[in-house]
């Protein structure tokens, strides 16, 4: 059945970077001409061509060293640690056995004026970070904004990260936390049939991996929204850079490993859905939940999200495609740029939309 589009959104695209992100991005580019930002850099490069082990665990290391305090410091934002104060959290773990036996973290984040329902609508959520850095308890200030201003109650799914643990089991574990909170929804105080998953960057690949293992085991109902952000989606980034657009060209190396971090076996899995969601067949496709594709402008996922775009609204599963004009990753999640204010309206307006009703 072809989902129905509200046609919530159609922002013009403006070609020009933002001028607040521009600057910001002007004054950070500084800090890596010269110096330890110099050296830092050329390290990166150097590991992303290299294939074995022990440069896949460095790799990972300074991957984290410089995103989890960038995180953990746009995170202290007044706009984010007020909506902290306003919900309450609690926490549980799903016990696992796809790949030893581990038992998933999950953070939730009720606002205090749910706390007495018992049929709220839940948001299951995947953070950033590449699939490789951060946790989901530096994720914790976006997703009380998100539980607050939406009225949702937040499942904050702390899956393990890669090289540690490779695919499909960083997804798997994302993918059983989803079918917990479905099978204990009375528990859990939360509607099973108002369930959305969620994430952005490598959470958005996280969470187009469930939807694929959702589609691949006929169990789309569980699921009655899903919102894949700003996402690793293909191998677009091991093609010629030569038609690649700027923010593409400049990370092709890191998105290459990366992907081999994640990968059990590349060439194995090469064909692999649940590793290359925008592998997915058509037929696959279809049994997609209703989806809502969330971008940004200068994203250096955007061609390979664009084309995953267009498959799913042929294959009648697309609500919408919203790209905010003149961000690029990561701006839109601060405060202190202007796209933070079109992105977080864009997802509330859709779950206003598309979940609550």
């Amino acid at each position: 059945m072809r989902v129905k589009s509200k046609k919530l959104f159609n922002f013009p695209l403006q070609g020009t970077v933002d001028g607040d992100v521009a600057q910001f991005e002007s004054s950070l580019e500084k800090e890596f001409v010269t110096g330890v930002g110099k050296l830092m850099l050329h390290k990166m490069e150097e590991l992303s061509k290299t294939e074995s082990e022990a440069s896949d665990k460095e790799f990972a290391e300074m991957i984290r060293g410089m995103i989890d305090p960038f995180i953990k410091q746009v995170g202290t934002h007044p706009a984010l640690q007020e909506c902290g104060a306003l919900t309450t959290e609690t926490r549980f773990s799903v016990p696992t056995t796809h790949h030893t036996a581990f038992s998933v973290p999950v953070h939730v984040y009720t606002p205090n004026t749910l706390t007495r329902n018992s049929h709220n609508a839940a948001y299951i959520y995947a953070h950033g970070g590449g699939g490789v850095a951060s946790t989901a308890a530096l994720a914790k200030p976006w997703l009380d904004y998100i539980a607050v201003k939406c009225g949702v109650v937040v499942f904050n799914v702390d899956y393990r990260l890669s090289p540690e643990v490779k695919s499909p089991n960083n997804v798997l574990d994302f993918y059983e936390c989803l079918k917990y909170i479905h099978s204990n929804a009375s528990v859990l105080n939360i509607d099973p049939g108002k369930i959305a998953i969620a994430g952005e960057c490598g959470g958005g690949y996280i969470c187009l991996g469930t939807m694929v293992l959702l589609a691949q085991r006929d169990e789309t109902h569980l699921v009655k929204l899903a919102m894949p952000g700003m996402s690793l989606i293909d191998d677009y980034c091991f093609s010629p850079p030569c038609g690649m657009t700027r923010e593409e060209r400049r990370d092709v190396l890191s998105m290459r490993k990366i992907w081999r971090l994640r990968a059990a076996d590349l060439d194995r899995q090469w064909d692999d859905p649940v590793l290359f969601p925008g592998k997915t067949s058509d037929t696959l496709l279809e049994k997609f939940p209703p989806t809502i594709i969330n971008e940004v402008e200068f994203d250096m996922f955007i061609t390979e999200t664009t084309r995953l775009a267009n498959r799913l609204r042929r294959a009648g599963r697309l609500l919408e495609f919203v790209v905010i004009p003149g961000a690029k990753n990561g701006s839109n999640l601060n405060p202190e740029f202007k796209c933070f204010t079109a992105w977080q309206s864009a997802v509330k307006l859709s779950i206003e939309e598309y979940l609550h009703k």
